[in-house]
Formats: C-alpha cells, sequence, structure tokens
C-alpha cells in the first residue's frame, strides 16, 4: 500500500550551491530535489555529493520533503551518488532518465543494501522516475509498477523533446499525447504524476496556465526550477475553500443515504454515486495534508 505524499511542488536545487541549498528548504515547496544531475558540471560532481550529504538533514528541518536526483545509469555515476547521499532525513531519490523497469530495480536493490548497512527502516526511500525520452513514455506502466518504492512519476519535457527531434513550444501541443500517458498510466497505478517544469521563469501567467492544464490532464503536481514558481503552483494544485465545502457536503450526504441502503442520491441536481464519494473523499484528504504542512 503506497502512502500519497503531498507533492504538489518539487524544486530542484544545485548541489552544487550550498547558499541555494541551505535556503531551498524555507520556501514552501513542498519537497526539494538536491540536484546532483544536470544543475551540476561535471568538474563539480564530487563537491556535490559532499555539499548534499552534510546538508540533507538542515534541509529537512524546514519541513520539505527532501530528495536527491541522482544522474542516470548509464553515466556510471549513480551507485557513488547513493552511496554519498542515502542517510537518515532523506525521503527518496528521483531517478533521471528512466527507460525500463530495470533502472528502478537496479535503484530499489541498491537502496535496500544501503538502508540495511545505514540502519535505515527497509523500504522508507521512496523512488520517482522521470521519465525523459519516447521510451521512457512508452514503458511508463512497467516502469511505475516495478517496485512498491514508487511513489510517483515525472515528466521532463526538454530532454523529450531533444530524443524526439522537436522543439518545445510555448503551446506545448507536442507534448499532448505524452502527459496525457503518464497521467493515466501513474492513476492506474494508484501513484502521483508530477508535470514537467515551466522554462520560462520570467513567464508566470505562462506557468499557472500550463499548470492549470497539467492539473486538468490529471497531474498532482508540478517540477520547478526557481523559487518564484512555487506559490502560484502551489495555488494551482490546492483546492479551494469552495471545493472542499462541496466535497464535505458530499461525503456526508452519501455516508447517510448509504447507511440506508442507498447507492446513488441527488446533490444539488447532480447525481452522486461511489466513484464521486471516493473522488469527494480524496480531495478532502489533500486538502487535509496541506492544512498539515501549512
Amino acid at each position: 500500500m503506497r502512502i500519497m505524499r503531498l507533492l504538489r511542488t518539487m524544486l530542484f536545487t544545485p548541489g552544487n550551491n550550498m547558499r541555494m541549498i541551505y535556503k531551498a528548504g524555507t520556501l514552501g515547496a513542498d519537497a526539494v530535489i538536491l540536484d546532483l544531475e544536470d544543475a551540476v558540471p561535471i568538474a563539480e560532481k564530487e563537491t556535490a555529493r559532499i555539499f548534499v550529504k552534510d546538508s540533507i538533514e538542515q534541509v529537512a528541518v524546514g519541513g520539505a520533503q527532501v530528495f536527491v536526483r541522482t544522474n542516470a545509469f548509464t553515466t556510471g555515476l549513480a551507485e557513488e551518488d547513493l552511496n554519498w547521499t542515502v542517510q537518515a532525513g532523506l525521503d527518496g531519490i528521483v531517478l533521471p532518465k528512466a527507460e525500463s523497469k530495470e533502472d528502478v530495480l537496479e535503484t530499489e536493490k541498491l537502496l535496500s543494501a544501503l538502508e540495511k548497512e545505514r540502519e535505515l527502516e527497509p523500504g522508507s526511500l521512496v523512488i520517482v522516475p522521470i521519465l525523459e525520452t519516447a521510451r521512457g513514455v512508452m514503458n511508463a506502466y512497467e516502469i511505475v509498477t516495478a517496485s512498491q518504492r514508487v511513489a510517483a512519476i515525472a515528466f521532463g519535457a526538454v530532454d523529450f523533446t531533444r530524443d524526439m527531434g522537436i522543439h518545445l513550444s510555448r503551446e506545448g501541443t507536442e507534448l499532448f499525447y505524452a502527459r496525457s500517458h503518464i497521467a493515466v498510466t501513474a492513476r492506474a497505478a494508484g501513484v502521483q504524476a508530477i508535470d514537467t517544469p515551466w522554462i520560462d521563469v520570467a513567464d508566470q501567467e505562462g506557468l499557472v496556465r500550463d499548470s492549470e492544464q497539467g492539473r486538468q490532464l490529471g497531474f498532482r503536481g508540478k517540477l520547478l526550477i526557481h523559487p518564484s514558481q512555487i506559490e502560484p503552483v502551489n495555488k494551482v494544485f490546492s483546492p479551494s475553500e469552495g471545493e472542499v465545502e462541496y466535497a464535505r457536503r458530499v461525503v456526508d450526504a452519501f455516508s447517510e443515504a448509504e447507511a440506508k441502503g442507498v447507492g446513488a442520491i441527488s446533490l444539488d441536481g447532480k447525481m452522486i454515486d461511489r466513484p464521486n464519494f471516493r473522488q469527494a473523499q480524496d480531495l478532502i484528504a489533500l486538502a487535509e495534508a496541506i492544512a498539515r504542512r501549512e
């Protein structure tokens, strides 16, 4: 049974910048991703590992969940990334360029060994694969179901469009299939889908529009590349007071009807059945998780 984590906003933070690392946990993102991959030049990979290792507990103090994005297994750096960073205070690993279940299973094997060696709770560290290639998108279901450690799957549009040989547009029409496929696959597997970053940091309107589209497709959160993106994205992926109030009415009315042996009811002129009831319960649980976070 997977525990649904609050992952509306997952902020990438360069692992080689200690000032940014220490600030990241105080900014209000649900999760901070200490990055050892794209944000770190080859010459600074070893320095970044040291910085990340020394700062995980400090970042966690701010209340954010703490993840580390390792390098991809194809680089030969991932195992050493894990060896340096798996410790108390770490919530999970973000696995870039995942293309098959073998990538997840290899990560799981290494995490299990390190948890045992370092006396961490077995299975406590989760995995969030990022799908960034055509092969990764097509293999989404085998990736997300490869391990119970997989808490969410994320989409990386920049590398995906490079792999496809196309340009990333502001409208994002070229991403519609991949985003839809990933969101549906995540739902089928019972995990969250986390949407691709919005690259133009100065365009807040575009960020909100893109986030709203992602939510409508079924994503539950978004990868972020700048602190200024946290507040608007948190807002998009949070239910409004009106939505929560209506969900509570649905739960109360349906529970009362079910106790009387009634399987469907009408509320405000709309039919309410068990799927609507479960959806309302999920929304209330999300609202309660947000309240605890805030």
